[in-house]
């Protein structure tokens, strides 16, 4: 459909606060506006609406991921501010948490209100 523009994506908190510090200050994240409905910022020309809601109940499946071009290095980076990366029994995961597929890497984590986020590097 022509008439479909950028994506725009969009997440939910409870707790506006903790998530403009993790989304701005944790993942570098350019904010572009706040208001009693939501936490707007800017990644890389998408726009990131954090909404917020009087309760989140996340999924168990990724939400919202990122592409990045070294996987280690951006995992490090991440963990440097304490972010701490998903473990799964049924994956065979680096010490990093990082998981090898035929198609690049991937490696979850999550934002404070429990939401599933995700890096990948593609090979």
């Amino acid at each position: 459909m022509k008439a479909l523009k950028k994506v725009i994506a969009f997440v939910a908190t409870s707790n506006p606060k903790r998530a403009k510090k993790f989304y701005e200050l944790t993942l570098g994240l350019r904010l572009l506006h706040e208001d009693q409905y939501a936490i707007v910022f800017e990644s890389a020309g998408t726009m990131v609406r954090v909404q917020i809601a009087p309760k989140v109940t996340p999924p168990q499946y990724t939400v919202l991921g990122w592409q990045v071009s070294d996987i280690t290095n951006s995992v490090k980076s991440l963990q440097v501010k304490g972010v701490a990366f998903e473990r799964y029994a049924w994956l065979e995961q680096n010490e990093l948490g990082v998981w090898k597929t035929e198609g690049g890497k991937i490696a979850w984590f999550k934002d404070p209100d429990g939401n599933l986020l995700s890096l990948t590097e593609f090979v």
